[in-house]
């Protein structure tokens, strides 16, 4: 048995190696990893940098050079670009071992673990990246870790063939790495000389060491946040200069966010104009000196959206395409720690700069706020700037409080819309609530404010402060009455009869939340089989329902409440009710719009009519 499996059994097959479409590789690259063919720029700058580490790391007083020459000597086949570096370098061996792998990365290679914490890249896709603008690279190298040996040549193809050889050592006289780019069809302008520096710069301006385009210089150190200034004046207006050059904006004011123990150092401009705190902001972030994006969105807090920040960092972690950060502990430490940096600015503003804090909250209100509700010692901070919009004009929390005893607030726009003026003529404070984080700060203010009392305004509150017509007089309009109810009760809307101030005000209509879900609720109904329409129909009965306060001192309403016929009393109600939606900039329901176009053409038709009989 053994030996009849034995014979029946196949011979395991040989192991087989992946065979690799460089050509359909590069393609995944410039389409689905990087955004943009620049990025090759970035690779060469990347590897240049990295090799002169390795080699400060072994010899320190190495010279630390990159050198970059668009339309070099290879300009005959094409447009062309030739970088230099006086960095570690590589053996003939490496050449084999590294550059012909693909995912193999020198910073893996033995003897240079040691400066590996201190490279840019991390993931091994190095000169491949090239090929995303280069139909041909040529490298030549001589490494410092062995001088006796000769120059190597690596020349590559993007349909992946590749020759090695050495050269005489004339070629390469010292240490270093050259890296030749012949473009490919469509690709001459990545490789321009007016765009390899404008690239150069934009990637390489903090790098520490010098690197060139020809002779033009790429870094700008010390970068501006750590130059000397002989005044706070001069720094803001240096920083100033910096930030519109760099995002097209003047700030209000500038954040630093140097955070040492976190390898951070930045300055964070406060944006000159509002925006929206969903609109999520573009941060550029250097890696070790090296731009990694103008696009990290996570770095700070949601609440800090009214600033835009440059930084360097050696903590963070890039992602594969090294075009944003990786989302980790260190991240979110880092975002922690800016955020309290820029919560302190805040804090020293209003400590220190009153005049400086209003110009800010005046624009950037609402993230403060948005802070505010999540931190009680921010909102204690900001009771006395922080504006809101009250029957008493535009208020901090503060202020209003020491005027009121009980502070009152409206959830919505709407509510405070409907209520503010009769509130405020009948003494009674109101804060509208409506807006965004508005409602939840009011809601706090105990928390930080004690003794301070906080109630919600709603329909019923402001009925009981509304004085009572005499009864003998209310019994005088029973008639006008039942006929405006009736009018209005297929709305699910009551009427009552007041006497308020301001007297200009004809008609007042209050609901609530739970009112208007009756109302939609009953809108359902309508539409809903017999058997949920007597189910709703009983639940209907005891819920709230809006109401129109009629103002007995207004004279329109007097002359209404007087008028014969029932017909009449009808339109005229419904015109109050459709006026005073419009007042309170309530949105209409198509039976409201259907009221106020009946209403309308009634009420032409009754001075029509009137015409027609003088």
């Amino acid at each position: 048995m053994d030996s009849q499996t034995s014979q029946s059994s196949p011979a395991p097959e040989p192991p087989r190696t992946f065979q690799v479409d460089l050509r359909g590789l590069v393609d995944l690259l410039s389409h689905h990893l990087y955004s943009s063919p620049k990025v090759y720029l970035r690779e060469l700058l990347q590897n240049a940098v990295d090799a002169v580490t390795a080699r400060r790391a072994v010899e320190p007083g190495a010279p630390a050079r990159v050198r970059l020459y668009p339309d070099g000597a290879d300009g005959a086949d094409g447009a062309a670009l030739r970088v230099e570096d006086s960095g570690i370098g590589l053996t003939e061996s490496d050449v084999h071992e590294l550059l012909a792998t693909i995912g193999r990365s020198s910073k893996r290679a033995e003897g240079l673990q040691e400066a590996r914490s201190d490279f840019l890249g991390q993931f091994g896709i190095g000169l491949l990246a090239c090929f995303v603008v280069a139909e041909r690279i040529r490298v030549v190298s001589r490494s410092a870790r062995t001088p006796q040996a000769p120059p190597v040549e690596w020349t590559a193809r993007d349909d992946g063939s590749y020759i090695v050889r050495t050269l005489p050592d004339e070629a390469r006289p010292e240490p270093g790495t050259t890296v030749h780019l012949v473009a490919r069809a469509g690709a001459a302008e990545w490789l321009a000389p007016e765009r390899v520096l404008s690239l150069a710069r934009d990637f390489g301006s903090l790098l520490p060491y010098d690197v060139r385009v020809g002779e033009e210089e790429v870094t700008d150190l010390p970068a501006p946040w750590d130059r000397p200034y002989a005044s706070p004046a001069n720094r803001r207006v240096a920083l100033a200069r910096h930030c519109q050059g760099l995002f097209g904006f003047t700030p209000l004011d500038s954040i630093d966010l140097s955070v040492p123990v976190a390898g951070i150092r930045g300055v964070a401009y406060v944006l000159p104009s509002a925006v929206s705190p969903a609109q999520r902001a573009g941060h550029r972030v250097h890696l070790k000196g090296m731009l990694l994006t103008e696009r990290a969105e996570q770095l700070l807090p949601d609440w800090a959206f009214f600033v835009r920040c440059v930084l360097d960092t050696d903590s963070l972690r890039p992602t594969a395409s090294r075009e944003a950060l990786y989302e980790d502990e260190t991240l979110a430490a880092v975002r922690d720690a800016l955020g309290e940096r820029i919560r302190s600015w805040l804090t020293g503003l209003a400590a220190g700069d009153p005049e400086r804090l209003e110009a800010f909250l005046s624009v950037h209100h609402l993230g403060v706020k948005s802070l505010a509700r999540h931190d009680p010692e921010m909102l204690r901070t900001m009771l006395p700037w922080l504006p809101f919009e009250t029957t008493d004009g535009r208020l901090s929390l503060e202020e209003f409080a020491q005027r009121h005893r009980v502070v009152h607030f409206t959830r919505t726009v709407e509510e405070y819309r409907q209520v503010a003026p009769i509130a405020s003529a009948q003494g009674i404070g109101v804060i509208n609530g409506g807006y965004t984080y508005d409602s939840e700060l009011v809601e706090a203010l105990p928390s930080v404010r004690p003794g301070t009392v906080v109630a919600e305004l709603d329909a019923d509150t402001v009925t009981a402060h509304l004085d009572a017509v005499d009864p003998a007089e209310e019994l005088a309009l029973a008639g006008f009455l039942a006929a405006a109810r009736a009018t209005l009760d297929p709305l699910g809307c009551d009427v009552v009869l007041r006497a308020f101030h301001p007297l200009s005000v004809p008609a007042l209509h209050l609901d609530d939340r739970a009112a208007r879900h009756e109302q939609a609720r009953a809108e359902a109904e309508a539409q809903a089989d017999d058997l949920w329409a007597g189910i709703l129909g009983s639940l209907r009965g005891s819920a709230p329902r809006s109401r129109l306060v009629l103002n007995h001192l207004n004279p329109l309403v007097r002359r209404i409440s007087s008028l014969p016929e029932p017909e009449l009393i009808g339109t005229a109600t419904e015109s109050l009710y459709g006026q005073a939606l419009l007042m309170a900039q309530r949105p209409l329901r198509p039976a409201d719009s259907a009221l106020l176009n009946r209403a309308f053409i009634g009420l032409l038709e009754w001075a029509t009519h009137g015409e027609e009989g003088r």
